[in-house]
């Protein structure tokens, strides 16, 4: 066989392992006039479609135009994201904020900027991926604590060795299943033990906090969690990342986070529309209060109806069915109905903890958290038959 022939085989080979797994990901193109209602995304607040928004970017476009034309490094750091990065630093109460493209960017570039080989890096086992990256692409040591185990993660602290920088990692809220860290206890073993905390607060920044700041926020100072990283692409509701740390931290990310150095800025018009989504977080809180009532109905409804719920007060409520093929049925069923969930199974989670991943929003009235809930006693239903 020749060595080109390598190529086309192991291509082949990774695709058939996949469908046969039940596991293969499909794309869904959505036009405007898509009629599915969407409980997979995570527009938490309903930003996304929001028409100030929309002509927050297109204004901002048209006096900054459509891309920023280089990295922040260069000419891409405009007046538009100055003012991001210092309403974004306020909002989380740190001294200072830095943009990125993306959150998966911006873990990569504080875990590639921060650690090496002599850094020690403890990670909750459900982490997100851009982190677990991170760890990699910094060839620093890695070790995985017991999820939300603050003991086991002190362990594991206390075996480290002393002479050696050691970073704590951990998601805000957990992606896959809604939960929440321990904030308190993180931060409480970690200057106990002289290590840095590093929290990826991307689902809870506008949903959780009195202000919208997140799990972590002004309730958690930058002492305590050195380094905060958040979207702004879920309930801010339009794309990119930030990092908010103090002065020390964010000069050592511009000078050595290599996506942040390698990288375009931001188009000023999202940049701008963010700014708009600022505005609404700060001056709608009913947009919470709403988002936090459709989470209660639900999670009262579904526990009524005896669907397997986990434990999240969160807008992530998974329904952890354990099969792929089982999760695949359950989300064609819930399409035909006219609602679109994620089907989630390995490698996301693990092969026997499949779910469908449903996601609340303030944009949700009662009709649709009604034929969610229809469809998906439906599917147990029709199970049970």
């Amino acid at each position: 066989m020749s060595r080109a022939h390598l190529w086309d085989e192991r291509l082949s080979q990774a695709a058939a392992q996949r469908r046969a797994a039940d596991g293969w990901r499909q794309r869904a193109s959505l036009g405007p006039s898509a009629t599915l209602t969407d409980f997979a995304g995570n527009d938490y607040l309903g930003l996304a479609a929001d028409p100030h928004l929309a002509e927050a970017q297109a204004a901002g476009a048209k006096r900054l135009g459509a891309g920023a034309r280089a990295s922040h490094l260069v000419s891409g750091h405009l007046d538009v994201h100055q003012r991001l990065e210092e309403r974004l630093a306020e909002l989380t109460g740190r001294p200072r904020a830095l943009l990125f493209s993306t959150g998966y960017m911006a873990n990569l570039g504080v875990l590639q900027a921060l650690c090496d080989r002599h850094t020690r890096v403890f990670q909750d086992r459900l982490n997100h991926a851009s982190l677990l990256d991170g760890a990699r692409l910094a060839e620093a040591p890695s070790r995985r604590f017991h999820h939300r185990d603050v003991a086991d993660l002190e362990r594991l602290l206390e075996r480290a060795p002393r002479e050696a920088p050691a970073l704590v990692v951990s998601d805000g809220v957990f992606s896959m299943d809604g939960d929440t860290a321990d904030i308190a206890g993180l931060a409480s073993t970690c200057q106990r033990q002289g290590a840095w905390l590093m929290v990826d607060d991307a689902h809870g920044l506008g949903v959780l906090g009195d202000a919208g700041d997140g799990c972590v926020g002004r309730a958690h100072d930058h002492h305590q969690v050195p380094i905060l990283v958040g979207t702004l692409g879920k309930a801010l509701g339009s794309a990119g990342a930030f990092v908010a740390g103090d002065a020390a931290v964010i000069d050592h990310l511009i000078q050595f986070a290599r996506p942040y150095i390698y990288t375009t800025a931001q188009p000023p018009g999202v940049a701008a529309a963010t700014l708009a989504a600022l505005d609404i977080l700060e001056a709608e809180p009913e947009r919470r209060r709403r988002l936090h009532a459709n989470i209660a109905r639900f999670r009262h409804e579904a526990a009524r109806l005896g669907l397997p719920l986990s434990d999240s007060s969160t807008p992530i409520q998974p329904v952890v069915l354990g099969d792929s093929s089982r999760v695949l049925r359950w989300a064609e069923r819930l399409a035909q109905a006219g609602l679109r969930v994620g089907a989630i199974r390995a490698p996301t989670v693990a092969r026997d903890q499949a779910r469908l991943r449903i996601t609340l929003s303030a944009a949700h009235d009662a009709s649709a958290l009604d034929a969610l809930l229809e469809a998906l006693d439906g599917c147990r239903r029709e199970e049970a038959a």
